[in-house]
């Protein structure tokens, strides 16, 4: 176990005390921009530095949250100013069982490559004789990943 480990198995019992009840989730997300406008205003600490700390803090308290997540009764309460409600899981309908669906499923996918290719090229006809007709595309946001 490393260092950092230790550190928060030592301090773990402050995770229950961190933010009294009345802190709003309002409060948590305004916080958290006052944090990002400090750091970029005052320019003391490396913004990326700041980003791979607080991605694996995030995985630590995300593990622990889901960890107690699963330890919750089965029942809605409130406390600390939160609420916690209880949803029963259901009944998926397993729609692949059936041959039908299968099939216009993978007419559908089919249809969809063509429309890729008709994006690219003209002239393209489906297995029915009829033209595919070239759609438009949308843009897909760009964004970065962090890894470790």
């Amino acid at each position: 176990m490393g260092a950092n480990a230790k550190m928060f198995l030592a301090n773990s019992e402050q995770l229950a005390t961190v933010y009294d009840a009345t802190f709003t989730k309002k409060e948590a997300i305004e916080t958290g921009n006052n944090i990002v406008a400090d750091i970029l205003e005052k320019g003391n600490v490396d913004k990326i530095d700041v980003l791979t700390n607080v991605t694996r803090l995030i995985d630590v308290l995300g593990t622990v949250q889901s960890a107690l997540k699963k330890d919750l009764p089965i029942e809605k309460f409130t406390k600390n100013g939160m609420e916690f409600n209880y949803v029963q899981g259901g009944d998926i309908p397993q729609f692949d069982e059936d041959p039908i669906y299968v099939e216009l499923k993978k007419e559908l996918k089919d249809r969809e490559e063509l429309l890729k290719i008709a994006i690219k090229q003209d002239g393209i006809i489906d297995k029915y004789g009829n033209d595919v007709p070239r759609v438009s595309t949308k843009p897909k946001a760009s964004y970065n990943t962090i890894k470790y």
